[in-house]
Formats: C-alpha cells, structure tokens, sequence
C-alpha cells in the first residue's frame, strides 16, 4: 500500500473527530443558551431592584443594543427609566412592548403609570380601560384611584384607595396619596389620620410627614406632630410649618418657625434664611 493511502484513513480520524469536535460544541453552546437567559434575567432583576436607576438604565441601554428584539430589555430599559425619573423617555419603550405578542397586563399598567407621570391622564385611564376588569391587584387599584382623583371622581376614589390599600402589606405610599386626595378636598382631619397611617408603616416616608404638616397647619396647628424623624427632617418641616403659616396670614408665628428652622438645621438652611430675610425686609 502505498504511503498516501496509508495516510488516508489517519486523515479522514483527524477529521471526523474535528467535525466530531465542532458538533460537540455546537451542542453544548445550544444547551448553554438557555443557562444563559436564566444568568441574565436573574441580573436584570438584580438591576431592576438592588442597582441605583442611573446604573440599571446603561446596563439594559447596553444589553438592548447587542439584542434589539428582547421585550424583556425593552421592559427593563422601560422601568428603569421611569426610576431614573425620565419617564418621557420611557413611553416609546412602553409603546414597542404592549405592541409585543409577548405583552402581559402589568405592562399596560406599567405603561400606564408612566403616562400619568407624564401627565398625559387621558391616555393612561384609556390603557387601563383595556385591562379586563377581572384582574384585579394593587397596583391596579391605585392607578384607579390616581386618576379617579385627577377627573374629580371623588366617591370612586375613595373606594380605590381603600381597595389599594388593603391589596398590600406595605401600604405607606397608597396611604399617603389617599391623604393627599383628601388634603386637595378640604379634609385636613382626615388627611391627617392617613398621613399618620402612612408613616406607621414606613416612619422613612418624609412625604408622609411633610403632608401631615401641612394637613395639621390647615388646622391651625403649627406644632410638629410627634413621629420619628432626623435633625434635617426637623429643620424641614418646621420650615414647611412656617411657609403654612405666612399663606395663612400668621406672619409672626411663620417668622418664628423660621428662625427655629434655621437654629435646628445642622448645616447651613439657606432657603429658609432667605424666607426670614424677604418677611424681614417686608416688615
């Protein structure tokens, strides 16, 4: 035999093993596909929750680029933005994945609540008007009620918030809106047993202890209410309290709150220094 058919068969092994080779790990890329949706999606959640929203937003701004077509970037990208504060710039996200297949009901109630952040009322109560009635949650409720308050809906309102309310076993920011609602109606006295509500569950909500100020001064009482609260939370409030007060003609009890701002304030409260100065130079 001669060398070259001698040689023959030691080439056709070397390759068969290679196509062997490339097959094997064309098999273990395709079955390594799905670990790696599974690695993603637990980082996207990680974004979505524990990143700061300027980090979430170029981590799926990025990860969209490399794969344009993914409605779960898309959701991400779309979520982040609105934590970032930038829910203009999160619309035409919302746009592109309630117009997905894969669309759920929480996106249009996603999407949503970005229109109602953007003021754009309207269209967000059309959206939820799309979702069937039968789905009923939390968040759900509370967008019901945000826009029964902004058309003036004030019974059906109340019965959303209370709904929401009982939805949930962090109830705090739900509460503090219904407050709110009240607060705008004229109902100080009830606004002013939500926001203490509020802030029984989450003692960190300074909206809640801002609110209650100013439920507590269309009363006529300018004396911090007695909850948990930091030597700036303090210095706000009473500055919050004085700002209630000069609206309300009690000019020397605003000038006094002021000066007492100032005098708690760890630092240097340069709004409420030139609160006290514009009624000094007015007097």
């Amino acid at each position: 035999m001669s060398p070259i058919l001698r040689t023959f068969p030691a080439v056709l092994a070397v390759i068969g093993l290679a196509a062997c080779d490339q097959t094997v790990g064309a098999d273990v890329d395709r079955a390594l596909d799905p670990l790696n949706v599974i690695d993603e999606t637990n980082l996207s959640d990680v974004m979505l929750t524990a990143a700061s929203p300027d980090e979430a937003v170029a981590y799926f701004q990025r990860t969209l680029s490399e794969q344009p077509d993914r409605i779960d970037l898309k959701r991400g990208l779309a979520k982040s933005l609105v934590r970032a504060g930038r829910a203009t710039e999160a619309l035409p996200l919302w746009t592109d994945v309630i117009d997905d297949p894969g669309a759920t009901h929480d996106d249009r109630m996603d999407y949503a609540d970005a229109l109602i952040r953007n003021g754009d009322w309207d269209a967000a109560e059309a959206q939820l008007d799309l979702i069937p009635p039968t789905l009923e949650t939390f968040e759900r409720y509370r967008l019901e009620a945000m826009i029964a308050d902004s058309n003036r809906e004030w019974d059906r309102a109340e019965s959303f918030y209370e709904t929401a309310a009982g939805l949930t076993t962090r109830p705090a920011s739900v509460l503090n809106n219904w407050g709110f609602s009240r607060l705008t109606r004229g109902d100080h006295g009830g606004a002013e047993e939500l926001f203490l509500e509020a802030i029984s569950y989450d003692p960190n909500l300074f909206t809640a202890k801002n609110n209650l100020v100013l439920a507590r001064a269309a009363q006529g009482n300018y004396q911090l209410p007695l909850v948990r609260m930091t030597q700036v939370e303090r210095a706000q409030l009473l500055h919050t309290a004085a700002l209630a007060a000069i609206r309300q003609g009690e000019v020397s009890t605003g000038r006094h709150l002021l000066a007492e701002a100032i005098d708690t304030h760890p630092q240097h409260f340069d709004v409420a220094v030139r609160a006290l100065r514009a009624l000094d130079e007015d007097a």
